[in-house]
């Protein structure tokens, strides 16, 4: 099976025709997909220029689109370095236990849905790299009441995601499910109340 850079060498040669210059970078996402794979594949079609269907995208689209995903990758991959660098440190000094950053970050090892939107064409616009520094900053500060990608207050509880969790605070602004850590339990109980009252 070939791995992420094998795959982004694909998409960038020239002697590969350009379905498989495609095909590599859909692969690509079975490896880093922030928003899980189909929405990540809407938000780089959208920011590259080209349709989710066309079969015949213009090869340079294709490499802006992956220039992009692996930015978001060099900005993921450093995260995790220095999480697990943490974590060792952590464990040295005694502190087995992990707390709910790390219960939230060992589901999302690799990259995959770190920012998960669960309607695919619901999404941030901004960069992919930039959304996860924001989610990072927010990870590595005291929770607050808004979603760290936005900014957006409205918060609804959703059930039944195509992700784990299968339910949680989804941003009704950009979409992300935002991760529990980053949130007070006051916001987490409004987005609750949300739900409720949503589906009243």
């Amino acid at each position: 099976m070939a791995g992420f850079r094998s795959l982004a060498r694909q998409v960038r040669d020239p002697r590969c025709d350009l379905a498989l210059r495609r095909y590599s970078l859909r692969k690509c996402l079975e490896r880093f997909a922030p928003y899980g794979h189909r929405a990540t594949w809407d938000h780089l079609c959208s920011r590259a220029g080209f349709d989710p269907e066309d079969r015949s995208v213009d090869p340079a689209r294709l490499v802006a689109a992956l220039d992009e995903l692996e930015e978001a990758r060099a900005v993921w991959l450093a995260y995790e370095v220095e999480f697990a660098e943490r974590r060792r440190k952590e464990k040295h000094d005694g502190l087995r236990r992990p707390g709910t950053v790390d219960d939230w970050h060992r589901m999302t090892w690799g990259g995959f849905g770190v920012a998960w939107c669960d309607d695919p064409r619901v999404h941030p616009t901004e960069p992919l790299a930039e959304v996860l520094r924001r989610l990072i900053a927010a990870l590595e500060r005291e929770p607050g009441s808004s979603c760290p990608v936005c900014q957006g207050a409205r918060l609804v509880w959703r059930h039944d995601l195509d992700h784990e969790p299968s339910s949680g605070p989804v941003c009704a602004d950009c979409g992300i499910l935002v991760p529990r850590p980053v949130l007070t339990p006051a916001a987490l109980a409004e987005s609750r109340r949300t739900r409720l009252l949503v589906s009243a």
